[in-house]
């Protein structure tokens, strides 16, 4: 699994991002890229690859998936899982490969 955090914080408040990349092989199809925003803690929208658009969990949440799903985010998110995690999960299973061969 490959992830990135981006952590913003304003008046002891936090504001998060995670994207991650779960997969079993290293074929697209199974690859699942998710973007989910956090505000202390609390999930308030997502984008999943496998349901194509941002879900919001919340009141400000859904407004914002809102907004994302007709905007040019949802159009890069769709991208991400291709451009972001497809071409780095190849290379993390190359790297897994080569590393079980190796006697330690």
């Amino acid at each position: 699994s490959l992830f990135f955090i981006t952590v913003c914080t304003a008046d002891g408040f936090r504001h998060y991002m995670v994207a991650d990349c779960e997969f079993n092989s290293s074929k697209l199809n199974d690859i699942e890229f998710t973007e989910s925003y956090y505000y202390n803690k609390l999930e308030y929208v997502r984008f999943s690859s496998s349901v194509g658009k941002y879900v919001g969990y919340t009141e400000f949440g859904i407004k914002n998936a809102e907004r994302f799903n007709n905007g040019p985010e949802v159009i890069a998110s769709r991208g991400a899982k291709e451009s972001y995690c497809f071409r780095n999960v190849g290379i993390d299973v190359e790297a897994d490969l080569t590393k079980s061969g190796e006697c330690v």
